[in-house]
């Protein structure tokens, strides 16, 4: 196997993401890797059933969900020394846009974490799940654990 070269953070802000975020390290640490961080803003429709969706999302809500999510991920690339244009917070669909990143910046590792969801949570997915069977690259799953 070959060493790292890129690896991404996939952060979620939760209280358990300094989990994901110490395992990049390590790795990045291991094998001297460049580091990227993302955060992608679950972009949800308001639905009209009578019409299509209409407005993503009320605009002044948007901008302050983008600048908080730049605010979070400033701060956590700062304590890894992640330069900004390592870092992306995007509206999106997390699945989709997470691999999409990787594929445009070389990327060769994801670490994202796992809630290990049971029953109805894992039927309908999650994005762990969706990155791993999509990305065109290794994904670290960390196991996310309550503490």
């Amino acid at each position: 196997m070959d060493n790292y070269q890129h690896i991404l953070i996939a952060a979620d802000f939760s209280d358990l993401s300094s989990q994901v975020i110490n395992r990049a390290q390590e790795l990045a640490l291991r094998y001297k890797s460049k580091l990227s961080i993302c955060h992608i803003i679950e972009d949800f429709p308001i639905a009209d059933f009578v019409y299509e969706p209409m407005i993503s999302i009320d605009m002044d809500m948007r901008d302050a969900m983008l600048k908080s999510g730049k605010k979070h991920i400033a701060n956590i690339a700062t304590k890894l020394a992640i330069p900004a244009e390592n870092q992306w917070v995007e509206f999106g669909n997390p699945s989709h846009d997470i691999v999409r990143l990787t594929q445009e910046n070389n990327v060769d590792l994801i670490v994202i974490g796992s809630h290990g969801r049971h029953g109805i949570k894992l039927l309908l997915g999650s994005t762990a799940n969706a990155v791993l069977h999509h990305a065109h690259c290794d994904v670290l799953a960390v196991r996310l654990i309550e503490e």
